[in-house]
């Protein structure tokens, strides 16, 4: 499976819970251990990692969240005896997760941790399944801002009627049924509840990997949600485990391909591969740190996704693939009319954006429009009717259309 193909299904219409303070009206933006570290972490490994979110510039890009991933409890005692509480691995944490909240906020950041919707976490260590009251008290009194919820080790008892899984899209569900009804989405939905009832606000991602159609339900259940398996660093196959951007075999047109694409689509930036300076690649780091990317992903007035508006690769539309899905994506921002043509052939293609095909630009389609390169952050030129350009191999063009003089071309308009 192509690691594009696996992006594809986050263009959600659906709108994510919001709590009070604003949390989860924007996508969430920061890093997470498990792609680089697994379950050798400590308190210096996130301590480091915030440091370096300041001294790269990447927090004031954004990246705001520190997550701590999986492994970081005492996998032999689990709870403490008297209170249940979680216990924080002391070997790893030795001076406890309080600690490294405190260091992490203490330089304008916030601190996430990891549980898991079942009996165990994907690890082996103590899940949260009918400790969601005391689970989420814990980790606001610990000064946690983000929960990562996993879906493994869920008991017998909790398997749903109905079975959904996105990449092997049959059920044997009836046909309109409501999937908000599941184990599934009863599990998230504890935890959901719990966590509203602390007085600390903590950002909620559901990592229920798109089972049981978790777009669905998960806009009302929490600030964001998983809608596939893991992703693997190359253009195809399939694998075990997980990374993110800047890790393994991709190019550097593939990883420009994945940024893109997740920041078209309004996912969380959250960053997987190492910021030690010595192992971060420059050309990573400026593809992570484009600034007119991030823009689009966290406009704060238009929140839909971008969308395909022609499929190409020679295929019908709305026909899936996952190595050649759609080639032409549109969205929209404060800025203007947002077009990223994705190259999944294994060769450069020269790639035509006419503007009769583009919905937001029909209407002018006839008149002169400004093109800018959001990678280069230069603009093109003007053009009327098309604009054609060689996109490399596996590569995304991200572009801007607007007005000659700069302006939005079709405000009114939305994927929505």
């Amino acid at each position: 499976m192509s690691l594009v193909g696996r992006l594809l299904g986050l263009a959600s219409l659906a709108t994510a819970f919001v709590s009070p303070d604003g949390t989860g009206r924007l996508p969430a933006m920061g890093w997470n251990s498990w792609n680089e570290y697994e379950c050798n972490i400590s308190e210096d490994v996130f301590i480091t990692v915030a440091r370096q979110l300041v001294n790269l510039w990447l927090r004031d890009l954004g990246y705001e969240y520190v997550n701590i991933d999986d492994c970081w409890s005492d996998k032999e005692q689990r709870r403490n005896a008297t209170t249940d509480e979680l216990i924080p691995d002391s070997k790893k944490f030795p001076r406890g997760i309080i600690h490294v909240a405190d260091e992490v906020h203490s330089l304008g950041l916030k601190l996430g941790i990891y549980s898991d919707a079942g009996s165990e976490t994907c690890g082996g260590y103590a899940g949260s399944l009918g400790y969601e009251e005391l689970d989420s008290a814990t980790f606001s009194r610990w000064g946690i801002d983000y929960l990562k919820y996993d879906n493994c080790n869920v008991p017998s008892e909790w398997a749903d009627e109905y079975e959904y899984i996105p990449e092997e899209p049959t059920s044997n569900a009836p046909a309109g049924y409501d999937w908000g009804s599941s184990n599934t989405a009863k599990r998230y939905r504890a935890m959901s509840g719990a966590l509203q009832r602390q007085n600390r606000t903590i950002q909620y991602s559901l990592c229920a990997w798109g089972h049981a159609h978790v777009e669905q339900w998960g806009n009302s259940t929490g600030h964001s949600w998983r809608m596939w398996g893991d992703i693997f660093p190359a253009w195809k196959g399939k694998e075990k485990w997980s990374w993110e951007v800047g890790n393994g075999e991709l190019t550097i047109e593939e990883n420009r391909s994945h940024f893109a694409l997740w920041c078209a689509f309004k996912s969380p930036l959250i960053i997987g591969t190492p910021l030690d300076t010595l192992a971060l690649r420059k050309p990573i780091l400026d593809i992570l740190s484009n600034r007119e990317l991030i823009d689009f992903n966290q406009d704060s007035v238009y929140g839909a996704s971008a969308m395909p508006y022609k499929w190409g690769n020679d295929r019908p539309a709305n026909t899936s693939d996952r190595e050649h899905p759609a080639a032409f994506w549109v969205g929209t921002s404060v800025k203007g009319i947002h077009v990223f043509l994705l190259n999944t052939q294994d060769t450069a293609v020269n790639m035509r954006a006419v503007f009769a095909e583009i919905p937001p630009l029909k209407a002018v389609a006839d008149q002169q429009l400004l093109v800018h390169d959001m990678w280069s952050g230069q603009d093109l030129g003007t053009f009327t009717e098309c604009f054609e350009l060689e996109v490399n191999t596996h590569d995304t063009a991200a572009l801007r259309i607007t007005t000659v003089e700069g302006k939005h071309p079709n405000a009114s308009w939305s994927p929505r």
